[in-house]
């Protein structure tokens, strides 16, 4: 009987283990990392009580995950910040020192710079690239050449129709990491306009069209704009429906998920317009929530979840084309509580949402404090892996590991660096934050060069603790904090790197003052 009974809890043991390994998660967790284009954090109704879109599936995944409420994009515009996530390195240590680059644009990441998505396929990472690219790509001219670096921000290619779209792109997505690319050179309103998969044109442009704010360009003739984010969302979740048997397999995947909404052209699909009952800019918000909780219930269905971290985002606060005016008379501001927008080196242009949820790591419904900016992404990313970085990869990113865990006692980072659009400076540390230029760096007022930045103080330092809207202008009160800050950024210039590691060479010559 004795023999019996030990034999029976021998068995139940060795069935609950087996449960249990069975149960518990690959080292090793699917990635998934999603980045809305121009969303304010007032735009989240989880983060923006007060405001009036409705966003049912980034609530439900701050729900199941934490929120940061203290965390910035890069830069206060789209192409610095892609560049910070993809390597881990803040933007103006490029060539790349103020606004963006444009459809045709040389590439912006070196040839030799590791980016997050090779150091994840060297773990093994199956790795995807799905939506807008915007970080410059090579390409291939009839006479055998390439197109130089025209085309940026506001301009178009003059010699568009010398490129040969027949011809396989270079230096594009499938070049720094990733093994397959779906999407978009580069923003919605740039051409050309036509889809890319891996490193050619899915259909060649035939056409010349001016699709947005009399920018023309190549174009597919069938090419339409509110089918862009509709067609990013389906290749999304058909990748992880791929990939779902080899992530049970141990073979996980990393997907990044670059929209190109609710950036400009608003261009809600026809089934979302008119939801909002305010405005297209809304429906078009609500319409990337929904893409959002597509590919959300598709690792769900897929019995992925327990393991797989989903980091939702922003590249820049909310522009000023969604109509703020408009947008008021109905007591919704896509900043929040927060002064200027997209552009600005006011919080308004880079404090953007920040949620993540991984089941097996992250309580449910938690919330960080800690400043946390976008380049931290590859930083994290070595340490849920155990990869130590070389000292030339990711020399601006800090893991956010330990806030992922509960377990961080202290600032995880010393300070963070902004950006604005005119390649203005800021830099945050504690309470403080001070900026480099007297009025936003930016679109909102006071403008650059305007008669009301004139009449300002060069610099700027706000207590944020006391002052979150940034309305007093507290340098003068304290001289100490200014040379501190100033100090501080200055070696975070000179060292090439604002993380410990050898002194690194930044590619460009670095201007901290811009104007007065």
């Amino acid at each position: 009987m004795n023999k019996l009974i030990t034999r029976f809890f021998s068995l139940l043991i060795a069935l609950l283990l087996t449960a249990s390994l069975s149960a518990a998660p690959s080292s090793k967790p699917n990635i998934i990392y999603i980045l809305a284009d121009d969303l304010g954090y007032g735009d989240v109704k989880c983060l923006n009580p007060q405001g009036k879109i409705a966003t049912p599936h980034l609530n439900s995944l701050a729900a199941q995950g934490m929120i940061f409420t203290d965390a910035h994009s890069s830069s206060a515009v789209c192409t610095p910040t892609r560049y910070g996530i993809l390597t881990g390195r803040y933007n103006w240590r490029t060539r790349l020192q103020s606004g963006v680059l444009g459809g045709f644009s040389a590439p912006l990441i070196a040839e030799d710079r590791l980016t997050v998505a090779a150091m994840l396929k060297q773990q093994g990472y199956a790795t995807a690239c799905v939506g807008k690219w915007h970080l410059g790509m090579n390409w291939p001219l009839k006479d055998n050449g390439n197109a130089d670096d025209q085309g940026n921000f506001g301009g178009a290619y003059k010699d568009a129709w010398k490129i040969d779209y027949t011809k396989p792109i270079t230096r594009g997505p499938n070049d720094v990491g990733f093994d397959y690319y779906f999407g978009i050179s580069a923003s919605l309103d740039m051409p050309p306009y036509m889809f890319i998969e891996d490193r050619k044109a899915v259909k060649v442009p035939t056409v010349t069209k001016a699709l947005w704010a009399g920018r023309s360009g190549p174009a597919v003739e069938d090419f339409k704009l509110n089918e862009v984010l509709p067609a990013f969302t389906a290749k999304a979740v058909g990748f992880i429906e791929k990939q779902a048997a080899a992530a049970k397999e141990g073979k996980p995947f990393f997907l990044y998920m670059p929209l190109n909404s609710p950036h400009t052209p608003i261009a809600p699909s026809d089934k979302w317009k008119g939801k909002s009952g305010i405005s297209e800019y809304c429906d078009f918000v609500m319409e990337t929530d929904d893409a959002v909780g597509q590919v959300i219930a598709a690792v769900d269905k897929a019995g992925l979840t327990h393991n797989t971290l989903i980091i939702f985002t922003s590249d820049n606060g909310c522009s000023p084309q969604a109509n703020f005016a408009e947008l008021a008379k109905h007591n919704h501001d896509p900043s929040g509580e927060f002064r200027g927008h997209k552009a600005d080196i006011f919080e308004g242009g880079h404090r953007v949402p920040f949620i993540v949820r991984w089941p097996v790591t992250i309580k449910a419904g938690s919330t960080s404090a800690q400043t946390v900016c976008l380049t931290d992404f590859m930083a994290t990313a070595a340490a849920i892996l155990n990869v130590k970085l070389p000292d030339n990869a990711g020399e601006d990113s800090v893991s956010l590991l330990p806030a992922f865990t509960g377990s961080a006692d202290k600032p995880l980072r010393e300070a963070t660096v902004h950006h604005s659009i005119n390649g203005s400076f800021s830099i945050r540390q504690g309470q403080w934050k001070l900026t480099l230029c007297a009025g936003s760096g930016g679109w909102s007022d006071p403008k650059p060069g305007s008669k009301g930045e004139n009449d300002l103080p060069a610099i700027q330092l706000y207590d944020l603790s006391s002052d979150i809207g940034e309305t007093k202008n507290v340098q003068a009160d304290h001289p100490q904090v200014v040379a501190k800050l100033r100090a501080l950024l200055e070696s975070y210039v000179e060292q090439g790197r604002s993380t410990p590691g050898a002194t690194q060479k930044n590619d460009a010559n670095i201007k901290l003052i811009k104007g007065k």
